[in-house]
């Protein structure tokens, strides 16, 4: 080992290690205890509900099975629950809860004033108002008897919602473009109005011994007597607080260490010889590539949907390609290609650092590659059936499953989870050399920690049922959706990029470890925790909203680092060495995660994770704002990256300038396309969108009443420039390129 190599190892402090590993204790002991807490405090389904004279009105076992036909007809891809879920349709609770305090407020104004509500003056409305919050908030369930009485109000309102949802589910231009008369069992529609019901009393009745409701009286509807709660406001300005001082605790240290941040070295190495194995996975960046194409795609029709619901241009695309379907395929799509980029360049850099092919390695990827095509085709077309009610009875295992980001059928979870350990396996062979290599060893461990947390953190998808409370589901949902996204996906991009650039000779070792340590130090200090800010009105209590608020703050924390270390990122960089000219492309596109990392998860998430912020914004256009911004921004951009690292690895030399004019458009054209996206369109339709919330209520902001207006549907239609901008000058370009690269591979001996 060269002393250079020997002094950087002794100089690197062992508290790093411990720090992270404080951080990690620290992060996963207080989400234990919010996810644990989420079981104790969970919303109850009551065993029975009855009217005042004790005749029962349904049961909760109606309300459980009610979930299921959310879930069966694939609702959660249409509107949403307590703001969680698409943005297609109306936030079904505060619809139900909106409807039950006017009918209240009717039934009260006759009573006291032989007038319609309507006709009341400002005295009369005032004290109606306050009567029909006294109402709506008393907590008339019965732990005991496990029984939930209604007043005669609330009975005639649930009787009379079983219409309107029919009425609802009639007619594709009424729902934002679900299919005609999806759900229309009468058994069906009363109990999944039993579940609406169950998710409006969540939301307005007081949680015991506290003085807001068990969804922090989440949603907004002042006629309700739903408005924020002190705890919201005052958690939200310590936020604050958290943020200015991480940032200033993390400047600090920048400043005192100049060791902090990529630091080159004049040494930059010559390509590599590719073994059989590395070329192999260019297969499945031309796989990632077409299903990106194929996400866009989808995406512009989800689009369409919300401008123009019921008709795309005219044809009537319901019958088959319902809109619930669609976003249901626009998610998951974004999935697979993201997943299946990073899987494959992952094993790309496996044996950059090991430094050989371990035996029959090659055939371990076709066989992954095999398995990755069946659970994608599979599961996509099992969404298929599933929505077109093809599989009445196996929805659950291999159809839709329903739940958002994780529709895919149990079956092809199980598969998918046996698959990706199964690649953990074929990593961990290809990195075993480097671990026995003291200079290489740091590296080999944080890159397999980082890759088994990513099929360790998608077990939780095993940890609930179609039938299971709806707080305890989206507590594992989103240890999912934000570990993955929010912690290990960010953690391993550090990781990878580290030992890319290690092995290309551009940065110092001890640099690159620094750089890893330093980042899952403050990836993991505010994402850990931070994942409750998913669950601040999902039925989670005032110590999660108080905590999650705190940490989520501290995630923009290494965001703004990031643009301090993009200059040291530049001049590492560029340059006349033939390693960077190589990969410019690369680079162009790494440079692109940072800038949209600030912009679409910095500057944009924290925008929405504030808990005052997300009590009017959730579930309005703002949210999408923040997902296309940070989830193509940063993880997209991340996966197009390494798909051009293997590309111009495995094509020929005298191959790459046919690609690379491909590739030069496709930069351009998905940064542009995205910043038109988020610019016309999304920003500002979130923004006219929080400010309906504000005025007439979160109801009627998520209603027809506002999605309908003209300005609505204006700003729907702006997002298509960007659209077609990202798609014919961006994913177009960029299949070509891939595509024809594979396609190049066997005009020619294979590689030995």
């Amino acid at each position: 080992m060269p002393d250079t190599a020997r002094v950087d190892l002794e100089a690197l402090s062992p508290w790093w290690g411990r720090a992270v590993a404080f951080t990690f204790v620290m992060g996963f002991a207080v989400l234990i205890l919010l996810t644990f807490k989420a079981y104790q405090n969970a919303p109850p389904v009551a065993a029975h509900v009855v009217d005042a004279t004790g005749a029962l009105v349904y049961t909760g076992d109606d309300v459980r099975h009610g979930q299921e036909v959310f879930l069966k007809h694939g609702l959660m891809d249409n509107g949403t629950i307590w703001g969680h879920g698409a943005y297609l349709g109306p936030d079904f609770g505060a619809a139900v809860l909106h409807d039950w305090a006017t009918d209240l407020a009717q039934r009260t104004a006759r009573g006291r004033f032989a007038k319609a509500y309507s006709n009341l003056n400002t005295g009369e409305r005032a004290a109606v108002d306050g009567e029909v919050s006294a109402l709506l908030k008393a907590n008339r369930y019965d732990a005991k008897t496990d029984t939930l009485t209604l007043l005669p109000a609330a009975v005639d309102t649930f009787h009379n919602e079983i219409g309107v949802w029919k009425a609802y589910f009639e007619h594709p231009i009424n729902n934002g473009g679900l299919p005609v008369r999806v759900v229309s069992d009468p058994q069906e529609l009363h109990d999944l109005t039993a579940f609406f019901t169950w998710a409006a009393w969540s939301s307005v009745a007081q949680r015991p011994g506290t003085a807001h409701s068990y969804t922090n009286n989440f949603p907004y509807d002042p006629l309700a007597g739903n408005h924020p709660s002190g705890a919201a406001l005052l958690w939200s300005a310590i936020s604050f607080i958290a943020l200015l001082g991480g940032t200033a605790i993390v400047l600090l240290a920048f400043g005192k260490f100049d060791y902090l941040g990529w630091h080159g070295m004049p040494s930059a190495r010559d390509r590599w010889t590719l073994s059989a194995a590395q070329s192999s996975t260019l297969k499945f960046m031309a796989v990632a590539v077409l299903l990106f194409l194929t996400q866009t795609l989808v995406g512009g029709g989800v689009a369409h949907y919300r401008a123009e619901p019921g008709s795309f241009y005219g044809i009537d695309l319901t019958m088959l390609f319902p809109s619930n379907l669609l976003r249901a395929w626009h998610l998951q799509t974004a999935i697979f290609w993201i997943a299946t980029s990073y899987v494959a360049g992952a094993l790309f850099v496996a044996e950059l650092l090991g430094g050989t092919s371990p035996r029959h390695q090659a055939l371990g990827i076709h066989l992954l590659f095999g398995a990755i095509l069946v659970v994608a085709v599979g599961s996509l077309l099992g969404e298929w059936a599933s929505l077109m009610g093809l599989l009445p009875k196996s929805w659950f295992w291999v159809g839709d499953q329903g739940w958002e980001y994780l529709e895919i059928g149990r079956f092809w979870q199980m598969l998918l989870a046996v698959g990706l350990l199964f690649w953990f396996f074929l990593v961990w062979r290809a990195v075993a050399p480097a671990r026995r290599d003291p200079a290489k060893r740091g590296f080999a461990n944080f890159f397999l920690i980082a890759a088994f947390a990513i099929p360790l953190f998608y077990l939780p998808a095993l940890f609930f049922g179609s039938q299971t409370n709806y707080t305890i589901v989206d507590a594992w949902r989103f240890w999912i959706i934000h570990l993955w996204v929010e912690g290990f996906f960010e953690f391993f991009v550090t990781v990878i990029v580290a030992i890319i650039f290690y092995e290309m000779g551009l940065v110092k070792r001890i640099s690159a470890l620094r750089t890893i340590y330093l980042d899952a130090i403050l990836y993991f200090g505010g994402g850990l925790i931070g994942t409750g800010h998913h669950w601040y009105w999902t039925g989670q209590t005032e110590l999660n909203l108080a905590v999650s608020a705190v940490f989520s703050a501290l995630e923009v924390v290494p965001l703004t680092l990031i643009t301090l270390d993009a200059w040291d990122f530049v001049n590492v960089t560029r340059g006349d060495e033939s390693i960077v000219k190589r990969h410019r492309w690369t680079f162009y596109f790494l440079m692109a995660v940072g800038f949209w990392n600030f912009l679409g998860a910095g500057v944009f998430g924290f925008l929405i994770n504030t808990p005052i912020v997300s009590y009017y914004e959730i579930g309005t256009i703002l949210t999408p704002n923040h997902g296309h911004a940070a989830m193509m921004g940063v993880f997209g951009m991340l996966g197009v990256a390494l798909m051009l690292f293997v590309l111009r690895e495995a094509v020929a030399d005298a191959i790459w300038p046919g690609l690379e004019k491909f590739v030069r458009v496709s930069f351009w054209g998905l940064n542009i396309g995205l910043a038109m996206m988020v610019t016309l369109s999304l920003f500002p339709g979130g923004i006219m969108q929080v400010y309906d919330v504000i005025n007439n209520g979160y109801w009627h902001a998520r209603s027809l009443a506002y999605t309908a207006t003209p300005l609505a549907r204006r700003l729907e239609w702006m997002r298509m420039p960007g659209d077609l901008v990202f798609i014919f000058g961006g994913a177009i370009p960029l299949a070509i390129a891939v595509v024809r690269g594979y396609a190049s591979l066997w005009k020619k001996a294979p590689v030995a």
